[in-house]
């Protein structure tokens, strides 16, 4: 009897344990920018599904990619990925095909979004669109700033206190667009001309990191002056100073779009499809776009935003500068690995 008891308590306490794991593992990865999520949102998913949602950060494009190759992407479940990356990850087999029927909140996404890059369709769901430019300090720069190359040819004060992102697209994108080249050229001399525009910079620029975002950032002490800075970033910044300015530089630059993938690799594929649809609900979608400050591709909640939101200028730009702007398109293999190499030789 005793003997029975025992093992009954034994199994309740393997049944509890197994459970108890089970809650426990019902966490989903995701693979994001720092401050592109509102954590009160991630909070909400799981206070519905109990389902929670962990983020680990990257700070370009490239440390992702660097990333996701290492682990062959693995040990993460959605990521955010820059459009022409797509083509890439579904290449290399890491992605999970997704459609409405396992998220039917694409029927509110604007199909122009969806359809924007080679298998991004078929691979991703839209999640924000925006510009690169250059972020300043009003008080800190003795002019207004309108062109690439205020921040590739600074001035003398300025010297120090410049930063770029450390991504071999968007690096050498600006330094062509600012030239006057397409930031797509394959063009051996434009190539040139643009790496030794960024070697003649190297000594003024103080990082190659994309800069924080909160009341610590370097802009914001004064360590930075000018910095290259996707537009929405700068309205957190501005949050803190109105001493913060944002140009697209009238040479035009990238139009970019983000998407969210779900990890081929994963093991929670449904509850990373069921995180992707929750993020599509309209109103989830507004409130996502006022907290990060970027131009939602999701049409409804689109319509639920206020119109002083939708006119700015800063997240929906407008004008010639968006008129010479243009995204980044699929490059040869040969071209690819020039920019690997002028890259390589930048910040190395």
């Amino acid at each position: 009897m005793r003997s029975s008891k025992a093992l009954w308590l034994t199994l309740c306490l393997l049944v509890t344990t197994v459970f108890a794991q089970a809650a426990e593992s019902r966490e989903l990865v995701f693979l994001n920018w720092q401050d592109y999520m509102d954590p009160e949102i991630l909070v909400e998913f799981e206070q519905r599904t109990g389902i929670a949602v962990k983020q680990s950060y990257f700070d370009s494009d490239t440390s992702r990619d660097e990333l996701l190759l290492e682990t062959e992407g693995k040990g993460f479940d959605v990521v955010l990925i820059n459009g022409a990356s797509i083509r890439i990850l579904a290449k290399r087999g890491w992605l999970e095909p997704l459609d409405e029927s396992s998220i039917p909140n694409l029927v509110h996404v604007d199909p122009r979004w969806r359809s924007a890059f080679e298998k991004a369709e078929e691979y991703g769901v839209p999640y924000f669109w925006g510009t690169l430019g250059i972020v300043y300090r009003k008080d800190l720069v003795p002019f207004e700033v309108t062109s690439w190359m205020d921040l590739l040819q600074p001035v003398a004060e300025l010297r120090g206190k410049i930063a770029m992102i450390g991504d071999s697209a968007d690096m050498i994108g600006v330094a062509l667009k600012a030239l006057g080249y397409s930031l797509n050229s394959t063009d051996r001399q434009e190539l040139k001309e643009a790496e030794a525009l960024l070697h003649a910079q190297a000594p003024a620029v103080k990082t190659y990191r994309y800069i924080s975002l909160n009341e610590d950032s370097a802009l914001l002490s004064g360590q930075i002056a000018m910095s290259m800075m996707y537009n929405g970033d700068t309205r957190m910044l501005q949050e803190h100073s109105d001493n913060v300015a944002f140009v697209l530089p009238e040479e035009g630059s990238n139009i970019w779009t983000d998407y969210l993938g779900v990890l081929r690799a994963s093991t929670r594929k449904a509850d990373a499809k069921r995180f992707i649809n929750f993020l599509n609900e309209p109103e989830i979608a507004a409130r996502l776009a006022r907290y990060v400050y970027y131009a939602t591709p999701n049409q409804a909640a689109e319509a639920l935003l206020p119109a002083s939101f939708r006119d700015d200028q800063v997240i929906y730009p407008t004008g010639e500068a968006l008129d010479n702007s243009e995204a980044y398109s699929r490059l040869p293999p040969r071209a690819k690995k020039n920019r690997a190499v002028i890259y390589s030789r930048l910040v190395n």
